[in-house]
């Protein structure tokens, strides 16, 4: 009787041991697993402010048109709590359903396709132990015919998407792999920073091609190039991904959430790897050469503040108490209009709605504080806008063409 009592005291303290283990194992791949959903900024697109966490619900606005996010918590009815693991890895990497329907690409899965199977592991169990279940039910995808049939996507998927993993790049180093890592697979940030094409598709998924993170277009803004990202240094990547500003610039539209919810959260050295990786790139020259002479002028004439043109006249009483005679704003409070990509983007509509709706930065771990520009759309008709965006386009270094007041109309029809 006694050996039969200690064997079972083993066996009960064993099992103890065992659990307790699993445990520590859990505990571990679900921080793990939560870091990677701010890497794959899940958050961004399955939050709606308000509303339970990863519950769904977002409006994405596409050319398809209104794709909602899904209910991604546990919650076994309207969320993912059935999914096997193998079937949240085919919905992740391959835009395939348990039932076999087809998610369609406003979910990034052509770049999550890149994610290796040990953070798939540890992004399951995140969510499936890591994430409060919800019950809260999002709005039914409905697009019109022939994009409701989305048997289709089978035959896109197999056009446009690669089951490739990630390939490292041979001969460069470890950080600059991670940083191509990330920036290829979770941080899909060629779903919006590499051209599109006529199935808006993106023409390139990875450095292997020099059209991939070459700029392209959303939701009428010109998105910019990173390759190469020639005007900032690896510091000011860094700073800007960390904080939504740098000495240069300040962020706007779409990336706003990005820096939220997503890279203001990455460590150090995650981030100075994606900034080694795109300075790794290279291939953009800058925008333009810098033009002291024109830059000298442009400041002297506004200092003098005589013989202004309305453009300059409209700068100086809205954004030169900010943004300065320079053009060149505060390092790291006003960006600089002087050389800015939105500044000389080919299409102004982001400079537009900019001045129209105003911008606010984030507010991060590292920059508290939530500096804002105000909006002029109640102040200042479109061509005074037009004229006002015009001169900022073409003063000081700036080389790009002049705004339409038919051009500012368009963006003013889009603001909420």
């Amino acid at each position: 009787m006694k050996l039969k009592s200690l064997l079972i005291a083993n066996a009960v303290l064993l099992g103890s041991f065992v659990l307790q283990a699993h445990a520590e194992d859990d505990a571990q791949l679900i921080k793990q697993g939560e870091y990677l959903s701010r890497l794959g900024d899940c958050m961004a697109c399955h939050t709606v402010a308000g509303k339970a966490d990863y519950a769904g619900g977002l409006a994405i606005e596409s050319n398809l048109g209104t794709i909602y996010s899904t209910n991604i918590t546990p919650d076994k009815e309207h969320g993912i709590g059935n999914y096997s693991e193998q079937q949240f890895s085919d919905a992740v990497r391959k835009g395939v359903l348990p039932n076999g329907s087809r998610l369609y690409p406003a979910m990034p899965y052509p770049d999550y396709a890149k994610i290796s199977d040990a953070d798939m592991h540890a992004l399951y169990v995140y969510f499936m132990k890591g994430v409060k279940p919800s019950s809260e039910q999002p709005p039914e995808t409905d697009l019109s015919f022939p994009f409701s049939q989305r048997w289709g996507m089978r035959f896109w998927n197999w056009a446009f998407t690669s089951d490739k993993p990630f390939q490292p790049i041979g001969g460069a180093s470890e950080e600059v792999n991670r940083g191509a890592y990330i920036v290829e697979s979770l941080g899909h940030c060629g779903s919006c920073h590499t051209p599109r094409g006529l199935g808006m598709n993106e023409k390139a998924l990875d450095s292997g091609d020099d059209r991939f993170l070459a700029g392209g277009s959303l939701n009428n803004w010109d998105v910019p190039s990173l390759r190469g990202v020639p005007r900032w240094s690896e510091q000011e990547i860094v700073d800007y991904l960390q904080t939504g500003r740098n000495d240069k610039a300040a962020v706007g539209g779409e990336m706003k959430s990005v820096i939220e919810h997503s890279s203001s959260h990455m460590t150090d050295a995650d981030l100075k790897a994606i900034a080694a990786y795109l300075k790794f790139l290279g291939g953009n020259p800058p925008l333009q050469a810098y033009n002291v002479q024109q830059q000298q002028a442009t400041e002297a004439k506004l200092t003098a503040a005589k013989g202004l043109s309305e453009g300059e006249r409209l700068y100086i009483d809205n954004c030169g108490a900010c943004h300065f005679v320079t053009g060149k704003g505060a390092p790291g409070i006003f960006p600089e209009l002087d050389q800015a990509t939105i500044v000389n983007a080919k299409d102004p509509s982001g400079l537009i709605h900019t001045i129209l709706a105003g911008a606010q930065q984030p507010s991060t771990a590292k920059a508290p504080s939530t500096l804002a520009m105000p909006d002029f759309a109640k102040r200042l008709d479109d061509d005074q806008v037009a004229k006002l965006a015009t001169f900022i386009r073409q003063g000081w270094s700036n080389h790009a063409p002049a705004v339409t007041k038919d051009q500012v109309a368009e963006v003013r029809k889009t603001l909420k």
